[in-house]
């Protein structure tokens, strides 16, 4: 009983983690653009998000992701897109932690990550054009998502590896090791 209380506790201490670093490279590392119907916001919170993802798997992904950003939204004055962040960033984490969950390989990690990139781009284009009831104005969103996604896939891809290779990993219960 004891271990499985620890492993309880490790559980919520990771994505307790998870959840701060997302909103904190969401909060502190951001660019909000002058172009889109909203303006647009590019961050590293994603950066966080999916080397969480890939070295933890689906779940953790999927909580640190959607509520460290649907945390940000609702602090930042971005409330109304919360419910969708929570959403679609959530879902980017799961899938991220599930292809990579499935194959740890450089291909597996950018599949992952293009994958992440549709949703985010499918996700926020359909959350915009319900919340401004206009379906042409979120293709100006598009290529601030692709960079988004761009960036942190460049800052990702490199550190993954790396972070395996020296152990920092630790078990999470219910993922593949």
């Amino acid at each position: 009983m004891e271990q499985r209380t620890l492993s309880q506790t490790k559980q919520l201490v990771y994505a307790a983690l998870g959840i701060a670093l997302v909103f904190t490279c969401t909060v502190f590392v951001n660019v909000r653009l002058p172009v889109a119907a909203n303006g647009g916001l590019i961050h590293l919170g994603n950066v966080p998000l999916f080397i969480i993802a890939i070295l933890y798997g689906r779940w953790l992904g999927a909580l640190a992701g959607g509520i460290g950003m649907a945390l940000f939204d609702v602090v930042g004055g971005w409330f109304l897109w919360a419910p969708f962040t929570l959403i679609i960033v959530g879902l980017m984490g799961y899938t991220v932690g599930a292809i990579c969950e499935k194959k740890q390989t450089l291909t597996a990690y950018v599949l992952a990550l293009a994958a992440a990139c549709i949703i985010k781009i499918v996700g926020y284009y359909g959350a915009e054009g319900i919340i401004y009831g206009n379906w042409l104005a979120p293709m100006a969103s598009v290529p601030g998502n692709l960079v988004q996604i761009g960036v942190a896939s460049v800052l990702v891809l490199p550190v993954v590896p790396k972070l395996r290779k020296y152990g920092a990993v630790f078990s999470w219960a219910g993922s593949r090791r």
